[in-house]
């Protein structure tokens, strides 16, 4: 199963056994084959992109490895990192372009994701005392950039522990907040929050 979030609406590629009794057709959700076209995807991105709510869309083939490859053949692929930090228990969350988020961003040349996701937690709070841990998710989604090309964006995420609880969050990347959270009262207030953050949140919480 491969999942993209495209305008903040999960698509989910699926091998044909991997169907199962959810998969059916209602008015927030659509279920179809895929007719081995790549640009067939764009239908989909486009109607999303234009505001389409929807819960779902779930796409399969019995020839999966060539429906990936077909996706991810209409996008240039950026690949970013960042963290769940915890202190004490407590989740760093940030707020920035009216949305809850947590520090992420691009992996520079010549660093691997792991690097990344410490470097990018340390400019975009000021923590400087991190201990690094597992990796615990890989999301994927997609946007388009100044020139309206499509991106796919790969983002790593570790969680991580600090002993700091002073946060400055970095202005300059539109952070306008940064702050410490019970992270189940935190999605229990239902905050505005990407699906794919708070899919995040609830793999380390």
């Amino acid at each position: 199963m491969y999942k993209i979030y495209i305008n903040d609406v999960p698509v989910v590629l699926k091998q044909v056994d991997e169907l199962n009794g959810t998969d059916v057709n209602s008015p927030d959700k659509i279920v179809a084959p895929y007719p081995g076209k790549p640009k067939f995807f764009l239908n989909y991105a486009d109607m999303l992109e234009k505001g389409r709510k929807m819960k779902s869309i779930v796409l399969y083939s019995e020839q999966y490895e060539q429906m990936v490859a077909d996706f991810n053949s209409n996008y240039q692929l950026i690949e970013a990192a960042g963290g769940c930090v915890f202190n004490n228990g407590k989740l760093l969350v940030i707020y920035r372009r009216d949305s809850w988020d947590m520090p992420k961003g691009k992996i520079d040349p010549g660093e691997t994701p792991e690097q990344a996701a410490v470097r990018e937690v340390e400019e975009e709070t000021g923590l400087a005392q991190i201990k690094l841990g597992p990796l615990v998710s890989i999301t994927y989604h997609t946007y388009r950039d100044r020139k309206e090309k499509r991106i796919l964006k790969r983002t790593y995420w570790y969680q991580m522990e600090t002993p700091q609880t002073e946060l400055h969050p970095q202005h300059e990347e539109d952070i306008e907040r940064a702050e410490w959270v019970d992270a189940k009262s935190f999605l229990a207030e239902k905050p505005v929050v990407y699906r794919s953050i708070e899919e995040v949140i609830l793999k380390v919480i």
